[in-house]
Protein backbone atom coordinates (compact mmCIF):
# COMPACT_ATOMS: atom_id res chain seq x y z
CA UNK A 1 0.00 0.00 0.00
CA UNK A 2 1.55 3.49 -1.00
CA UNK A 3 0.98 6.32 0.21
CA UNK A 4 -0.89 7.53 -3.18
CA UNK A 5 -3.15 5.78 -2.35
CA UNK A 6 -6.66 7.32 -1.02
CA UNK A 7 -9.11 6.80 1.29
CA UNK A 8 -12.41 4.50 0.62
CA UNK A 9 -13.73 5.76 -2.73
CA UNK A 10 -17.00 7.52 -2.29
CA UNK A 11 -15.63 8.54 1.59
CA UNK A 12 -15.18 11.74 1.11
CA UNK A 13 -18.15 12.55 -0.80
CA UNK A 14 -19.89 10.84 2.20
CA UNK A 15 -18.47 13.29 4.56
CA UNK A 16 -18.88 16.60 2.45
CA UNK A 17 -23.04 15.49 2.44
CA UNK A 18 -22.68 14.63 6.13
CA UNK A 19 -20.94 18.37 6.24
CA UNK A 20 -24.14 19.86 4.40
CA UNK A 21 -26.23 18.41 6.31
CA UNK A 22 -25.34 19.40 9.58
CA UNK A 23 -24.21 22.80 8.14
CA UNK A 24 -28.03 23.08 6.87
CA UNK A 25 -29.82 22.54 10.02
CA UNK A 26 -27.90 25.98 11.65
CA UNK A 27 -26.87 29.30 11.29
CA UNK A 28 -23.37 28.33 9.55
CA UNK A 29 -22.68 31.23 8.18
CA UNK A 30 -23.91 33.16 10.80
CA UNK A 31 -22.02 31.82 13.40
CA UNK A 32 -18.97 31.84 11.08
CA UNK A 33 -19.43 35.70 10.03
CA UNK A 34 -20.15 36.63 13.55
CA UNK A 35 -16.62 34.36 14.64
CA UNK A 36 -14.52 36.25 11.76
CA UNK A 37 -15.73 39.64 13.47
CA UNK A 38 -14.36 38.38 16.79
CA UNK A 39 -10.40 38.05 15.27
CA UNK A 40 -9.43 41.63 13.99
CA UNK A 41 -11.32 42.89 16.92
CA UNK A 42 -9.33 41.35 19.05
CA UNK A 43 -6.02 41.31 16.79
CA UNK A 44 -5.72 44.75 15.70
CA UNK A 45 -4.99 46.12 19.65
CA UNK A 46 -2.65 43.97 19.77
CA UNK A 47 -0.43 43.97 16.28
CA UNK A 48 2.62 46.01 15.86
CA UNK A 49 2.64 47.24 11.95
CA UNK A 50 6.60 47.48 10.64
CA UNK A 51 6.12 49.82 8.23
CA UNK A 52 10.25 50.16 6.32
CA UNK A 53 11.43 51.60 9.73
CA UNK A 54 8.46 52.85 11.07
CA UNK A 55 6.65 50.86 13.60
CA UNK A 56 3.00 51.62 13.79
CA UNK A 57 1.24 50.27 17.05
CA UNK A 58 -1.82 50.24 17.25
CA UNK A 59 -2.32 49.72 21.14
CA UNK A 60 -5.23 51.30 23.32
CA UNK A 61 -5.90 52.00 26.66
CA UNK A 62 -8.42 49.80 26.12
CA UNK A 63 -6.87 46.41 25.14
CA UNK A 64 -8.42 44.26 27.59
CA UNK A 65 -12.18 45.19 26.40
CA UNK A 66 -11.12 44.50 22.64
CA UNK A 67 -9.51 40.94 23.84
CA UNK A 68 -13.01 40.38 25.95
CA UNK A 69 -15.35 41.51 22.92
CA UNK A 70 -13.46 39.54 20.30
CA UNK A 71 -13.32 35.78 22.60
CA UNK A 72 -17.28 36.61 23.79
CA UNK A 73 -17.53 36.77 20.02
CA UNK A 74 -15.56 34.04 18.99
CA UNK A 75 -17.63 32.16 21.30
CA UNK A 76 -20.83 33.46 20.24
CA UNK A 77 -20.22 32.03 16.85
CA UNK A 78 -19.44 28.71 18.44
CA UNK A 79 -22.85 28.85 20.34
CA UNK A 80 -24.77 29.68 16.66
CA UNK A 81 -23.08 26.31 15.23
CA UNK A 82 -23.81 23.89 18.21
CA UNK A 83 -26.24 25.59 20.20
CA UNK A 84 -29.06 26.89 17.87
CA UNK A 85 -31.75 27.02 19.90
CA UNK A 86 -30.17 29.98 21.60
CA UNK A 87 -29.53 31.87 17.82
CA UNK A 88 -31.79 34.90 18.88
CA UNK A 89 -29.52 35.69 22.16
CA UNK A 90 -26.43 34.95 20.47
CA UNK A 91 -27.78 37.47 17.56
CA UNK A 92 -28.43 40.50 19.30
CA UNK A 93 -25.33 40.08 21.83
CA UNK A 94 -22.90 39.89 18.36
CA UNK A 95 -24.98 43.50 17.65
CA UNK A 96 -24.62 44.81 20.87
CA UNK A 97 -21.12 43.92 21.15
CA UNK A 98 -20.23 44.74 17.69
CA UNK A 99 -21.51 48.14 18.60
CA UNK A 100 -19.69 48.55 21.41
CA UNK A 101 -16.50 47.51 19.61
CA UNK A 102 -16.88 50.98 18.02
CA UNK A 103 -15.62 52.69 20.58
CA UNK A 104 -13.66 50.46 22.82
CA UNK A 105 -11.60 48.50 19.36
CA UNK A 106 -9.85 50.71 16.93
CA UNK A 107 -13.47 51.86 15.13
CA UNK A 108 -14.69 48.04 15.16
CA UNK A 109 -11.63 46.72 14.84
CA UNK A 110 -11.04 49.11 11.33
CA UNK A 111 -14.60 48.79 10.60
CA UNK A 112 -13.80 44.79 8.87
CA UNK A 113 -14.81 43.44 12.52
CA UNK A 114 -17.91 45.30 12.96
CA UNK A 115 -18.84 45.03 9.72
CA UNK A 116 -18.78 41.19 9.75
CA UNK A 117 -19.89 40.94 13.86
CA UNK A 118 -23.15 43.30 12.49
CA UNK A 119 -23.97 40.93 9.60
CA UNK A 120 -23.55 37.47 11.44
CA UNK A 121 -25.74 38.69 14.34
CA UNK A 122 -28.74 40.09 12.06
CA UNK A 123 -27.95 36.61 10.24
CA UNK A 124 -28.67 35.13 12.88
CA UNK A 125 -32.01 36.71 13.87
CA UNK A 126 -33.01 36.23 10.99
CA UNK A 127 -32.58 32.72 10.42
CA UNK A 128 -35.47 29.67 10.79
CA UNK A 129 -34.87 26.01 10.48
CA UNK A 130 -36.22 24.41 8.11
CA UNK A 131 -39.92 23.07 8.75
CA UNK A 132 -40.01 19.25 8.83
CA UNK A 133 -40.30 17.29 5.63
CA UNK A 134 -43.32 15.43 6.33
CA UNK A 135 -46.33 17.31 6.03
CA UNK A 136 -47.11 21.19 5.52
CA UNK A 137 -47.47 23.25 8.58
CA UNK A 138 -51.37 23.42 9.52
CA UNK A 139 -52.94 26.94 8.80
CA UNK A 140 -56.21 28.41 10.26
CA UNK A 141 -58.30 29.82 8.22
CA UNK A 142 -61.51 32.03 8.68
CA UNK A 143 -63.85 29.77 7.34
CA UNK A 144 -61.92 26.81 9.54
CA UNK A 145 -62.12 28.75 12.83
CA UNK A 146 -65.83 29.82 12.24
CA UNK A 147 -66.51 33.06 14.41
CA UNK A 148 -64.16 34.87 16.11
CA UNK A 149 -65.34 33.37 19.51
CA UNK A 150 -64.87 29.90 18.53
CA UNK A 151 -61.82 27.81 19.87
CA UNK A 152 -59.70 25.83 17.62
CA UNK A 153 -60.12 22.57 17.76
CA UNK A 154 -57.55 20.14 19.84
CA UNK A 155 -54.32 19.17 18.01
CA UNK A 156 -51.61 17.14 18.90
CA UNK A 157 -49.55 18.75 21.72
CA UNK A 158 -45.77 18.13 20.37
CA UNK A 159 -43.80 20.88 19.08
CA UNK A 160 -43.53 20.98 15.10
CA UNK A 161 -40.17 21.76 15.15
CA UNK A 162 -37.21 19.68 16.70
CA UNK A 163 -35.33 22.97 18.28
CA UNK A 164 -38.59 24.25 19.59
CA UNK A 165 -38.26 24.53 23.18
CA UNK A 166 -41.43 26.10 24.33
CA UNK A 167 -43.57 23.28 24.45
CA UNK A 168 -46.08 25.24 22.85
CA UNK A 169 -47.78 24.92 19.23
CA UNK A 170 -48.14 27.76 16.41
CA UNK A 171 -51.65 26.10 16.48
CA UNK A 172 -53.18 27.59 19.36
CA UNK A 173 -51.76 31.11 18.54
CA UNK A 174 -48.63 32.91 19.33
CA UNK A 175 -46.97 30.23 20.35
CA UNK A 176 -47.44 30.38 23.78
CA UNK A 177 -46.80 34.02 24.29
CA UNK A 178 -49.71 36.33 26.08
CA UNK A 179 -51.14 32.96 28.54
CA UNK A 180 -51.20 33.05 31.90
CA UNK A 181 -49.92 29.88 32.98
Amino acid sequence: MSAETSAVPGQFTRRRLQFRVWRGNRPFWAGLYVMLGGFPIMYFPYVHIKLGGLTVAMATTAGAGSLIIGVLLVVLGLTLWFQQHVRVFAGVAAILLALVSLPVSNFGGFIVGFLFAMLGGAMAVAWAPAKSGGQPAETVTETDAGAPGDVLPEADHQPHEANDLSGASPVYGANGRHSAG
